[in-house]
Order: C-alpha cells, then structure tokens, then sequence
C-alpha cells in the first residue's frame, strides 16, 4: 500500500496563512505548508505584482511535491480612509483638546493642531455629534463642526497618532466605494496569477460583490468571491448580511475594522450570527484577525488566544486565518504548529461534531438532498468511515460539510481547480480522482481503493458515496451508496 501523505489525525478546521517576508526567508515557506496550511493569503495591500506571482508560483510547486492541494486566497485592499502625516511622524493628542482633520492640508505637513487626510469626502459623511476611531480606536475624536474643507473634533480618547492611520466611523456610514482603481488593477492581476478564491474589502451590500463579480469576467469565472464583513452597514440587519452571503462564495469575519465601527462589546455576538448565517446559506466562512497576534514575537500563544481560535473552531467556522503571525512574525512555522494543536483539541469536543444543521427544512436541489442525507447517514449509522463525494466542482463536499460530524468528507475531483477549492471547507479532503478511462461499473471499486491507499477506510468498515450518473457534470450528484469495504 503506498503511504498517504494526509496528514494524521485529520484537522477539520482550516488554516490561512498570509504570505510576506517572513515566509520568503529560505525553507520557512514549505515548513509552513508542512505543518498544516491549507490556504495561502496574498495580501494585495503589500508587495507588487510580482511578490504575488513569484510567492503563488513557490507555493503551487511546493504543494504539488508534497501531493497537496493548496488554495490562493487574493485579498483586495479596499479604499484608503486615512489620515495623511505629520511633519514630525507623530503627536500625542490630549483628552479635551480642539484637532482638525485638514482636507486642504499639505500631505505631510501635520501637527499637534491638525492633519491632512487622504480620504477628502469625510466632510459629506459626518455631522457633529459623529464619533471617529483612529488607529483601530486607540484615539477616539467627536466631531463638533464642519468648515469648509475641515472637520473639526475634540479629543475623547487621547494619545499617540502616527502616520497614515486609518479612520473608521462609530456605526458606519463613511461612503468610500469597495473597489478603488487600485482594487480593479489588482484584481486583474488575481486573475493573471491564479488565484482559487478574491477577497473584497469593506462590501456595504450585495451589490459591491456584484460588481466584482461582474469585473471577473470570464477569465475569473474559476475565482471565489470571499466577502470581508467589515463594515456596520454589512451586519445592521439580516437582510443585508444575508444578500451579501449568497452574493459570494465565501465570508471573513474581518474583525479589526468590524470591531471598532460596531464595537467590541458586540463583536462576539456578531461572529457567531455570521458564521451562523453563512453556513446555512451553504458558503464557507474564514475566521481572522489577531487570531494569535502574540506569536509575531513570542513562541507560544496566550490563553486567551487559545480559547479564541478554540471558540471559532466550535462555533464551526470553515478556517482561522493568520496574518502579521506569518507573513512578518518570528515564528510563522511555530504560530501554524499552534493553531493546528488548538483546532485538533476543540474538534475532539462533542459539540464540534453535533449538528442539526436544516433538519426540519424541505430542499430544492437533488445534489443538496443527496450530500445532506449521506452526512445523516454517516454520522447514524455504525461502522460508517468516512464520506466520499465524487464531485466536478467541489460543490457536493461543501454542502456536506455544512453538518458537522467527526467523520472526514472526501471529495473526489479530477479538476485541480476543484480540489484547490475545496481546500477552504471544513472537513473536506480533495483527493484527485480521473475516470474518464473507467468504465461506470468500476468507478466505485476504484474510489474505495484510493481511499484504502491513503488510509481512510479499513477493511471491515463502510463509506458513504455519492456520486451522478454522468461523471464531471455540474450539479449531477443524484445516488448515495453503502459501500462495504472488502479485504481485497
């Protein structure tokens, strides 16, 4: 029997690692990749177009030596709203002090009084008595007028204001566009390189996924839109969360800017009601943001970041990201053998793997009701080893993976567009899977040895499989099988 290079035991939850330079240092990339990424995080807000192209091109090459399927997450920058700098590169602001935000203002000309600001419609976007957040919320400024090209604010939360900080406005509001010129050349870009999945940056509705969608094209018609939930407009109300969910093909709990506009005594709320919502729309959901921020310097996380990732994980998000941890930390390779402990240890939980997941709703496709019954299935019936779906697109695996269970959900593709997509779902393995040279009698024989070769299934045990009449057919899965796992 060839020996399977799946990792063992079988994480469910994944984990995205953003690239940068503390993953380009000499044999950090692959250690990274070895010790459990499953999705690689191309920050277009840093580094050039070719940063991307070269890292993407380390990273497919890697993978396909380890016989791993990889995804490319883009993440698209979203509109600047920040203020400009200071001639001295910072100020310490007192609590109760008068500060202007000088749209006029040369660019680096700031100072203890005022400051230019790059984002020059915030004077049509506030109104005294509005509160601003600078720096994520470190200095909290209250407007108390508008003069001309100024918006004038007293001091609520004082201290150090350095250069080019962002700006968010308490309860939203700021009207800046999603997708700048900057986003739309590098979406093109995305394109150019092969990205599996793009993240828009700051969505206010269905419709800002909508128009990158539409700028996709089709040469992007392969790429997933993963919208970033950062905005309070995005979550004021179910309907609009729920619009801009089914608009995309995945979400990011995005918490840095999302916790300082609707604030962080409610973000824990929040989290979980967009999880909630994605995964019964049948879209994947990311997890991030100083997920374990402390190992950019340290070599162990904290508890409370332990108990943060652990809490995604049983809250059943499909992956926790790392940012800073493992494009600029010390210990990138450290922070990804940490989150993947932690995950193991909250999937072992026994709510990690109950579900009641649309038990009393009615389905209107047939592959849906077909994925959706092999997981009732599998986690009821005894002996049952794993679930395997062979799949054209990698959609059967991720509706089964919207009901949780400890049994692994195997999708079977034979696209490597497919398999790299499915390397976001919680609990799906992608494994390649070609018959086009097999005859239909012996498709299902051929996929229980494959699964025998990587260790999924022993002799003496069952797998579930779902699979269509006609193979590699878009929404086709229409047959679930107990397949009893021979000795042979």
């Amino acid at each position: 029997m060839t020996t399977s290079t799946l990792p063992t035991p079988l994480r469910r939850t994944k984990i995205v690692a953003t690239l940068g330079p503390a993953s380009d240092r000499p044999g950090v990339l692959e250690a990274m990749l070895k010790a459990g990424v499953d999705v690689v995080r191309l920050n277009f807000s840093h580094g050039a177009a070719d940063d991307h192209r070269r890292r993407l091109n380390d990273v497919r090459e890697i993978a396909q030596r380890l016989n791993r399927s990889v995804a490319a997450l883009g993440d698209l920058q979203g509109p600047k709203i920040r203020i400009a700098r200071f001639a001295e590169g910072s100020v310490h602001l007192k609590v109760g002090q008068d500060f202007v935000l000088d749209m006029d203002l040369d660019a680096n000309s700031g100072n203890a009084e005022r400051v230019g600001c790059d984002y020059k419609t915030l004077i049509d976007d506030v109104v005294p008595g509005d509160r601003l957040l600078l720096d994520d919320g470190r200095v909290v400024l209250d407007v108390t007028s508008i003069i001309g090209q100024e918006v004038h604010t007293r001091v609520h939360v004082g201290g150090k204001l350095s250069n080019n900080k962002g700006i968010n406005k308490q309860g939203g509001g700021l009207s800046a566009p999603a997708l700048t010129e900057k986003d739309k050349q590098d979406l093109k870009t995305a394109i150019e390189i092969g990205v599996d999945y793009l993240a828009v940056s700051f969505p206010r509705s269905a419709a800002d996924m909508q128009e990158a969608r539409a700028l996709l094209g089709e040469a992007g018609k392969e790429i997933g839109l993963v919208a970033k939930i950062e905005r309070a407009e995005a979550v004021a109300n179910d309907e609009t969360l729920d619009a801009i969910i089914e608009a995309s093909e995945a979400v990011m709990v995005a918490r840095g800017d999302l916790g300082v506009e609707i604030g962080d005594e409610a973000l824990i709320g929040t989290q979980k009601r967009i999880i909630k919502h994605a995964r019964t729309l049948n879209r994947a959901v990311i997890t991030a943001t100083q997920m374990m921020e402390s190992m950019i310097e340290s070599p162990l996380p904290t508890r409370a970041e332990v108990f943060d990732v652990a809490n995604a994980v049983l809250d059943a998000t499909d992956a926790v990201m790392l940012s800073a941890e493992t494009a600029a930390g010390d210990y990138p390779v450290e922070t990804i053998e940490a989150m993947d402990r932690v995950c193991l240890g909250a999937e072992r939980e026994r709510v990690a793997q109950a579900s009641g997941h649309r038990i009393h709703e009615g389905f209107e496709r047939i592959d849906e009701t077909i994925a959706l019954s092999a997981m009732y299935a599998a986690n009821h019936l005894t002996g049952v080893r794993a679930i395997a779906c062979m799949t054209s697109t990698g959609y059967t695996p991720l509706i089964a993976s919207r009901i949780r269970s400890g049994l692994p959900i195997i999708g079977l593709a034979h696209s490597p567009i497919a398999q790299r997509r499915m390397a976001l779902y919680r609990g799906v393995v992608s494994i390649p899977f070609d018959t086009t040279h097999l005859d239909a009698a012996e498709v299902n024989k051929a996929a229980i040895q494959l699964l025998k070769k990587h260790g999924l299934a022993r002799s003496g045990e069952h797998v579930i499989l779902t699979r269509g009449d006609h193979m590699n057919a878009h929404g086709g899965t229409n047959t679930m099988k107990v397949l009893a796992v021979d000795a042979e």
